[in-house]
């Protein structure tokens, strides 16, 4: 008897999450990766002569949100307490949706806060949407299936 079919998810269902609060519609985010420096290490008495890898330090990418711009200032908002000298750290989640809009992956950040806020490309010759964009440093990022 053959397995039941599982299909990928569509990168296109997402929802972005700060405090447990859906914030706008995003077009594109990136950045969820997680990386781990590796340490080479060699005793004086190994043999044959090889050198072990051990894991070393982890590091979090930003985490880069796009979407067009409107009237909402809470992004601008949330990096301009930052450039007045007061960082908000935040939690948040990427949630991931299958085709029925049910949350299946979430990708869980920790203390989140702006470093960078990008303003749209203005073209005069184009029909498109502006776009803002906003990186997001953290210090944690975990992956968590949904029931």
């Amino acid at each position: 008897m053959p397995s039941a079919r599982v299909d990928p998810y569509g990168n296109f269902n997402f929802q972005v999450q700060i405090n447990d609060i859906v914030v706008a519609s995003f077009s594109e985010v990136y950045g969820l990766t997680v990386e781990v420096d590796v340490v080479e290490y060699r005793e004086g008495t190994d043999v044959p002569l090889s050198v072990r890898k051990l894991p070393g330090l982890i590091h979090y990418s930003d985490i880069v949100l796009k979407r067009g711009i409107t009237r909402d200032m809470s992004l601008w908002n949330w990096i301009n307490s930052v450039l007045q000298g007061t960082v908000q750290r935040e939690s948040g989640a990427i949630v991931l949706q299958d085709a029925a809009h049910n949350d299946v992956l979430r990708w869980n950040f920790v203390y989140g806060w702006p470093r960078k806020w990008e303003g749209p490309h203005l073209r005069a010759r184009t029909s498109e949407v502006a776009i803002e964009t906003l990186e997001i440093a953290h210090e944690g990022l975990g992956l968590v299936l949904v029931a």
